[in-house]
């Protein structure tokens, strides 16, 4: 069987040419704490479980992060923290709960609740952590976990702007800890059709590739901008951690009342960069994996959109970024095409979505008839044989379950850290040619624009003490 190609910049040059020295994830550095859970492995352990502590309990966490996660006999959830006091002890009773009817024994598991992380991921009893908070409490605690010598598994997008995200990478990388992010379309549950689209593509069937139309929505305006009391329940100056001080409102937060809504920090840019990051995380990552440029990124780009000019919610609407890579690939992202990954090649094409299946309840699915997720210029591209000797990409049953099998083995999952960093770059970097009128020329091995101060100033952003990664120790 042929291996993976790899990009120009591959896995063993990223590890040579990593600016912070980052070392090859398998191995683990002196004085670190170890990255072997103890429950796991120790000799006189009690069980065979992964102690695990669920960051954050909102609609990821209970609709998707914690069930799939609770499926594996492997994993057992101890703790829960969240700086919504209220979320917290939710959590624990929705977690024991699951737990008791599982069992048939109320007393299974006492989830311990924390206000503050920290404290948790600091934990002997913690093997590892989810993290399923807002966009902008991504990166520190994922840092703060693998130093503290858990394994992680973390929402997409990685993080608020490139800096942060190289300075989580190479963290991950020196701790030896085993991360995960969770572009659940790599894995074959619930969507195959992902991983066999890419592995379509990288063998040739649609011949040289030559564009790739990414189709993704915007975002709406509005949201109640007047200030409100505090919930008291809420530690709101630690929610709004490394980002600016704002007066509160619950269209900034999220709902005091239905945690499966959608939460107003989506549309905010202090939290997050909108759609482009939200399911632009999903959909360019297909769309590196597919053309083999997962370790690397754009060389050229640019971009128009509208941005709302009343309201609170202030993340892009309308938009359009066109994107060129050293293969000469051409990737236009827009809500002009349809919510999916097409790939355009010199004898045919293929579409690739996930149909009308959504992870949460607000996805932005099409409704009405059945959406095919899967197609192609010609039928007989989808039902082509792949040989033993061309390339077969990793295979992942689902993604959770890969990364707690990857935490036993100590392998690397099927989408790492620094695969998730430039999936997560390619989006923040649309952000960026959206907010600036002309082309942009960004070197994706030193991860800096060339000449161009203004668009350099925007790969990150100051960090409001004590909170962000440029504070963690």
């Amino acid at each position: 069987m042929k291996k993976e190609k790899q990009s120009n910049l591959s896995r063993r040059n990223f590890m040579k040419s990593s600016t912070k020295g980052a070392l090859a994830a398998s191995l683990a550095v002196t004085g670190f704490p170890t990255i072997v859970p103890a429950s796991v492995f120790g000799k006189n352990a009690p069980s065979n479980k992964i102690n695990i502590g669920q960051v954050g309990f909102g609609r990821i966490a209970m609709t998707h992060d914690l069930p799939e996660t609770m499926k594996n006999d492997i994993a057992r959830v101890v703790a829960v923290a969240d700086v919504d006091r209220d979320r917290a002890a939710r959590g624990k009773t929705w977690i024991e709960k699951q737990y008791a009817d599982k069992s048939g024994s109320s007393n299974y598991v006492d989830v311990k609740v924390f206000e503050d992380y920290k404290e948790m991921i600091n934990h002997k009893d913690v093997d590892a952590v989810i993290i399923s908070t807002p966009d902008h409490w991504h990166a520190q605690p994922a840092m703060e976990a693998a130093l503290a010598g858990k394994d992680i598994y973390l929402q997409k997008p990685t993080s608020l702007t490139i800096e942060e995200g190289r300075m989580m990478s190479d963290t991950i990388h020196r701790t030896g800890a085993i991360f995960q992010i969770g572009s659940q379309q790599r894995s074959m549950n619930p969507w195959p059709q992902f991983k066999r689209a890419c592995e379509l593509v990288r063998n040739g069937r649609i011949g040289k590739i030559e564009r790739i139309l990414v189709g993704l929505p915007g975002d709406p305006a509005g949201g109640n901008a007047a200030e409100m009391p505090v919930p008291k329940n809420l530690n709101y100056d630690m929610w709004l951690g490394s980002t600016q001080w704002v007066p509160y409102t619950l269209d900034r937060v999220h709902s005091q009342s239905d945690i499966r809504s959608r939460p107003g920090w989506l549309r905010c840019e202090q939290f997050g960069a909108g759609m482009i990051t939200g399911w632009g995380a999903h959909h360019l990552d297909i769309a590196h994996w597919g053309m083999g440029k997962e370790y690397s990124g754009p060389i050229e780009l640019e971009a128009t959109a509208s941005f709302p000019t009343e309201g609170l919610w202030t993340v892009h609407g309308d938009f359009k970024v066109t994107a060129k890579y050293d293969n000469d690939v051409i990737m236009e992202v827009s809500g002009d095409y349809p919510n999916g990954v097409r790939f355009e090649g010199t004898d045919g094409w293929i579409f690739v979505a996930r149909g009308n299946v959504g992870v949460t309840d607000s996805d932005p699915v099409p409704g009405g008839k059945p959406s095919e997720a899967f197609k192609a210029s010609d039928q007989k591209i989808l039902t082509s044989e792949i040989g033993p000797e061309e390339i077969h990409l990793y295979a992942s049953e689902e993604q959770h379950k890969n990364w707690l099998d990857c935490i036993v083995s100590r392998e690397q999952p099927i989408a790492p850290v620094e695969v998730a960093h430039r999936s997560c770059s390619a989006c923040l970097l649309s952000h960026i040619a959206m907010k600036l009128p002309r082309k942009l020329y960004w070197d994706p091995i030193r991860e800096k624009f060339k000449n161009d101060d203004e668009a350099n100033a925007m790969l990150s952003r100051p960090n409001r003490y004590p909170y962000g990664t440029q504070y963690v120790l």
